[in-house]
């Protein structure tokens, strides 16, 4: 269910999903922590109030200290250093009469501080302090204490009577903690102790860690908020930017998706944005090229099938032997005709597809080049007596940076054009040799018959309308080919006629390694 969820939400959606969740529970486990600390800090304190009420409990019993003022404020004065650390220790006889009190002691073991009529009215309930006030007639004003008797009350009638029992006051900004426990002496209950103390530094404790935790989830969340911001504005954007882009090309859709400026960045979305923009072109090239290529090729396959469907009419209605000898040649030279055009189309795409899988790597070029002469010439010596002859200018080696499977072609199909062309019994020229700025300079030299136009840049464009006689063996796309494979290896490649006799001449020019 929760991958589910997580599945079809924006990455912002689920950054900010997954976070919500994680303050969720952070702020569970702040919730009990915080139930937990208030009831931690009493329970310590009142172990200390504890301790102190057995103790001095120990010493009434040792002391055979009576429940009565006079025997307590003995007691007090004596044994005054156990209650320092403490505000304030009560001590009740059985009838819940007030007999001591740490808050009438001063620093003077021979003084009170307050009267002990007055202390009383402070511990008393509203209703006794009433009482006693105006039968005293006592002035306390309109502040006095909650009273401690009706807790006593309370205390006796309990399951709680025997053990010691704290509770806690929370009014008026004060914070005060008040623990109780009979006095038993002898197995018999002689008063009661009560010992109350401030406990502002609880509450300030328990404060001070809200204030804390709340200001650190503002400050938190604050910062995811910031994050969100930018990991939305400078990441999640621009990749929505590159999927429009992507289904903008997609679609053919005339709308433009502009990554320009995505392009510029210098960081990982920049480097996709470029290779993206780079493959897209790349790939509306070579759709083009195929659709322009497939166009021609329509085109160039309909003038022999024309041939073939008037050849083959005509064969069927005639019934001379040689026309229809005639007939069956031309039959067979049109089927070659689309047979080489379909076989070569074929090898193009494979020699295109297979390019953009090979390396680049230095080579010395004239051993492919004197292998591939010498095939050619165990072929076409004997079958028309042309030789193919292979000359260099005397440098050492001849270094360029190529495919060698691509060079072996690009010499092939030249020579292949050259003996196209050439009449039998002629010679067919390669030359190697290094410029003065040390490129290469290969170059095939024919004897044939030559260009007919002044514009020789014509003869590499595919299906080349100048095409020798024997046109079965041909399809018009060698020179285009050898054209296309020059510019895999950064060459330039020209032709012209020879000046010094009849023929052509096929020059390319690789560059410096």
């Amino acid at each position: 269910m929760f991958n589910y969820l997580l599945k079809n939400l924006s990455i912002l959606k689920k950054f900010l999903f997954i976070n919500f969740i994680f303050f969720t529970i952070i702020g569970l486990f702040t919730f009990l922590y915080i139930k937990n600390v208030q009831p931690n800090l009493i329970k310590k304190k009142s172990s200390n109030h504890i301790e102190v009420i057995n103790n001095t409990i120990d010493n009434l019993t040792r002391l055979e200290v009576k429940f009565v003022e006079e025997d307590i404020r003995r007691f007090l004065f004596s044994t005054r250093f156990l209650f320092q650390s403490l505000d304030r220790v009560i001590f009740f006889d059985n009838e819940l009469n007030l007999v001591g009190d740490t808050d009438t002691l001063d620093l003077d073991p021979r003084s009170f501080s307050k009267r002990l009529d007055t202390v009383e009215l402070e511990i008393l309930s509203e209703k006794k302090t009433k009482e006693i006030t105006e039968k005293k007639n006592i002035n306390i004003g309109s502040d006095y204490s909650v009273s401690l008797k009706d807790i006593l009350f309370n205390y006796i009638g309990s399951k709680n009577y025997g053990t010691p029992f704290t509770f806690t006051q929370d009014e008026f900004n004060k914070f005060k903690l008040t623990t109780i426990k009979n006095v038993m002496v002898k197995g018999k209950n002689v008063g009661y102790l009560a010992i109350t103390e401030d406990a502002n530094d609880i509450k300030a404790a328990i404060d001070e860690r809200k204030t804390f935790i709340i200001r650190t989830a503002i400050a938190v969340g604050i910062v995811i908020l910031i994050f969100s911001f930018v990991l939305n504005r400078y990441f999640l954007k621009p990749i929505k930017n590159l999927v429009s882009y992507t289904k903008t090309i997609k679609n053919k859709n005339p709308k433009t998706t502009n990554i320009d400026s995505l392009k510029l960045r210098n960081d990982e979305l920049g480097l996709l944005s470029n290779s993206l923009d780079d493959m897209t072109f790349e790939l509306q090239k070579r759709i083009a090229h195929a659709e322009n290529f497939s166009t021609d090729l329509v085109h160039e396959i309909r003038n022999p099938l024309a041939s073939l469907k008037s050849a083959s009419e005509i064969l069927h209605d005639t019934n001379d032997v040689s026309q229809r000898v005639k007939l069956i040649d031309i039959l067979s030279h049109d089927v070659q005709r689309i047979e080489r055009l379909i076989t070569d189309y074929s090898q193009m795409l494979k020699d295109e597809v297979a390019l953009s899988k090979e390396k680049i790597k230095k080579l010395d070029v004239e051993p492919i080049i004197k292998s591939v002469v010498d095939d050619f010439n165990n072929i076409y010596k004997l079958k028309r007596g042309i030789n193919i002859l292979y000359e260099n200018d005397g440098k050492n080696k001849y270094y360029i940076n190529g495919i060698e499977n691509r060079i072996e072609q690009i010499i092939a199909n030249l020579l292949d054009n050259a003996i196209s062309f050439s009449e039998d019994n002629k010679d067919v020229l390669v030359k190697i040799a290094k410029l003065d700025d040390n490129r290469i300079l290969l170059s095939v030299i024919d004897e044939g018959r030559g260009f007919k136009e002044k514009d020789t840049s014509k003869i590499f464009k595919r299906f080349y309308s100048n095409r020798p006689d024997k046109f079965g063996e041909h399809s018009g796309l060698g020179l285009n080919i050898v054209k296309n494979l020059a510019d895999l290896h950064n060459a330039s490649i020209r032709a012209s006629n020879r000046h010094d006799k009849k023929g052509a001449s096929m020059e390319i020019i690789f560059p410096k390694v």
